[in-house]
């Protein structure tokens, strides 16, 4: 199936990028349609979820996120990840995201999945990464990057009880309960 971009602009660059775009495609049944459609550019990210063997736990973020407020007060347990820059390599960027995010070392990762977030209005696609560390590779602070106003908390929870909170649905980022699924499915 073919599709043309017929025009294609910037309606907002503050952060975060929208375009807008004016696209023609065909339709299944070989007619065709124009439509305008806008899209969150946000670039690609990367997250990890990572299992520390001595501990039979995963590890999390906690952390405010203004968009979940609708749900709860804002906080969010969720995997470490972070914005990849262009032309940066995916698995540097998710070692160095969970050096400054919950201080550990990580050595290998282990590539799960890419996936996009929400492809109906966002061009932000995950690369998902796995680990596994010790208790001994807590070597840095963590808790984010103080310039850019991260205030982040490690939260360890014991295998079965991350089982049983998703089951009850505690978890409420895709990227973690993609990465929960796969550690279910795969590690257990």
């Amino acid at each position: 199936m073919k599709y043309e971009i017929i025009e294609e602009k910037i309606v907002f660059d503050n952060f975060f990028t929208i375009k807008k775009a004016k696209i023609k495609h065909e339709l299944f049944d070989s007619n065709t349609i124009e439509v305008d459609r806008l899209c969150f550019e946000r670039g690609d990210s990367v997250a990890i979820l990572i299992y520390e063997k001595d501990t039979d736990t995963l590890l999390f973020t906690n952390q405010f996120r203004y968009p979940t407020i609708k749900e709860k007060d804002g906080w969010i347990f969720e995997l470490t990840a972070g914005s990849l820059e262009s032309n940066e390599e995916p698995k540097n960027r998710v070692k160095k995201e969970v050096e400054e995010e919950i201080g550990y070392n990580v050595s290998e990762v282990e590539f799960i999945c890419s996936f996009f977030v929400s492809p109906g209005g966002t061009s932000e696609r995950i690369l998902l990464y796995y680990s596994e560390v010790n208790s001994s590779d807590k070597v840095f602070n963590g808790g984010g990057m103080k310039y850019e106003k991260e205030d982040i908390q490690l939260i360890k929870i014991k295998t079965k009880d991350v089982i049983q909170q998703f089951k009850e649905n505690k978890f409420r980022d895709a990227k973690s309960i993609i990465g929960i699924q796969w550690f279910l499915t795969n590690k257990i």
